[in-house]
């Protein structure tokens, strides 16, 4: 038996789908309009996070001990959050797939689910109540 020109592995399907990923991913364009109201609001919202307030009676600065606690738990908060929502959604994402293309098994892949989604909900939670206990506790 003569062996085959690749080493018997045949990898042009998923040369294929990377190339199509990528061709997905360049594709999303965002108009002009847009791209500069996301700019500005961002440049707009830097310059107001680090004014002085301007209506202060006693000088106190924006970021004073208390302040800077603040921002930073609301953040970490907020980053937490988005990550958590983030590994929900690929968890969910994953096993519709599987489910999809193994119907037999949707039940044990239904509960391996809704396990791993509550591990990283318990996760997500107590990262919150850290970043809430850092804001509190000052």
């Amino acid at each position: 038996m003569r062996p085959r020109g690749d080493g018997g592995i045949n990898n042009k399907p998923f040369v294929s789908s990377i190339r199509r990923r990528f061709l997905k991913l360049r594709s999303l364009e965002v108009s002009k309009f847009a791209a500069w109201a996301c700019l500005t609001l961002i440049v707009g919202g830097t310059i107001l996070l680090f004014a002085s307030p301007a209506s202060a009676a006693d000088g106190t600065r924006l970021f004073d001990d208390k302040g800077a606690k603040s921002f930073a738990g609301s953040i970490g908060a907020g980053l937490v959050l988005m990550g958590g929502g983030a590994a929900i959604g690929r968890i969910g994402s994953a096993a519709v797939e599987s489910m999809a293309r193994q119907p037999e098994v949707a039940g044990t892949i239904n509960t391996a689910m809704l396990i791993t989604a509550a591990m990283v909900e318990g996760a997500t939670l107590f990262g919150v109540v850290v970043c809430l206990l850092g804001v509190l506790n000052g």
